[in-house]
């Protein structure tokens, strides 16, 4: 029944199915693997893409405006914003849906935050399902935001087929503001607030980071990383941007590479989530919990190296299997 009216696009079903694949109850997550089985056949056909950036730096700004802008080209965007959590309740902190006041209202958009939680790679732990889910529900492109910029967040360009890099205006010298590994997995790099007094600098932080990237290499054989001024505020330069975007799908999809990266990107998928069950059921093991207290405590107390303590509990859950 929720499989028919994910299918049918109903929002309601679509969150309710969302919130199922991020519940941790053991009865959740059969019911959660059952639907994504039963999805499948109906995912794949959008656009994904990766929004990364130091905050503050004006993504929710942009995301709302290139969101309603594609929802008036007739598509229908899926937004799944990931927010800081809070180290006290363990929600979000910024509550990107407030923030987004009217894309989160627009008919043809879904927007769904998400606290982080302990994940690391600024996205939630069930991001990667919530977005064949949104895939199912018939949304064409599918926008996955970040919560900043460091070496963590390269996590959202192992789940979308684009990955864009927020900055703002700023010198040459801001080079050295963001880690090389994110810029060099950049698709698009996108210097935002391009307007007004910072509209020189901007230009001239377009022109620094352009240089930068002569000096990377490119994640695929048939795309050059670009850089391209924008200002989400005035809305200036949004549709060159998804014109990039289009022109980027075009380019891997002719060359084959958007199948092959996103076959990839299942497999590191694959072993992801293996290695989280086994570790889930390590933990859980009754004769690997008998020798935690006493293994950590020997650990905290420098009298035992933390790798015999792991082996000494792989070994004894090995034996007992």
């Amino acid at each position: 029944m929720l499989a028919e009216q994910i299918k049918a696009g109903d929002r309601r079903a679509l969150a309710k199915a969302i919130t199922l694949v991020e519940s941790t109850r053991a009865d959740h997550g059969d019911q959660a693997t059952a639907l994504l089985e039963t999805l499948m056949p109906h995912t794949g056909n959008s656009i994904r893409l990766g929004i990364s950036g130091a905050p503050g730096v004006g993504k929710s700004t942009f995301i709302e405006v290139l969101g309603n802008y594609l929802t008036e080209q007739g598509h229908r965007v899926a937004v799944l914003a990931v927010d800081p959590t809070s180290a006290v309740s363990g929600g979000s902190i910024l509550g990107d849906k407030t923030r987004m006041e009217t894309l989160s209202v627009n008919p043809n958009a879904f927007v769904r935050p998400s606290p982080a939680g302990k994940t690391l790679g600024g996205v939630t732990r069930r991001t990667r399902e919530s977005l064949l889910l949104c895939e199912a529900a018939g949304f064409d492109v599918i926008i996955i935001e970040t919560v900043g910029v460091g070496q963590s967040e390269t996590a959202v360009s192992d789940m979308t087929d684009m990955f864009l890099l927020l900055l703002s205006p700023g010198g040459g010298d801001d080079l050295q503001g963001i880690k090389r590994g994110i810029m060099e997995l950049a698709d698009l790099v996108l210097v935002n607030k391009a307007d007004g007094d910072q509209t020189h600098l901007a230009n001239q932080t377009v022109s620094d980071y352009g240089a930068a990237l002569h000096f990377m290499q490119a994640r695929t054989p048939s795309w050059t990383p670009r850089i391209q001024s924008c200002s989400a505020l005035h809305n200036q330069g949004v549709a060159e941007v998804w014109q990039t975007a289009q022109e980027f799908r075009s380019a891997l999809t002719d060359s084959g590479e958007l199948l092959t990266l996103r076959a990839q990107q299942a497999r590191a998928w694959m072993w992801s989530e293996t290695a989280e069950a086994l570790i889930a059921d390590l933990k859980n093991h009754a004769t690997v919990k008998a020798l935690v207290p006493e293994l950590e405590r020997a650990v905290l107390a420098g009298e035992l190296p933390a790798i015999v303590a792991a082996q000494t509990l792989i070994k004894h859950y090995k034996a007992s299997e």
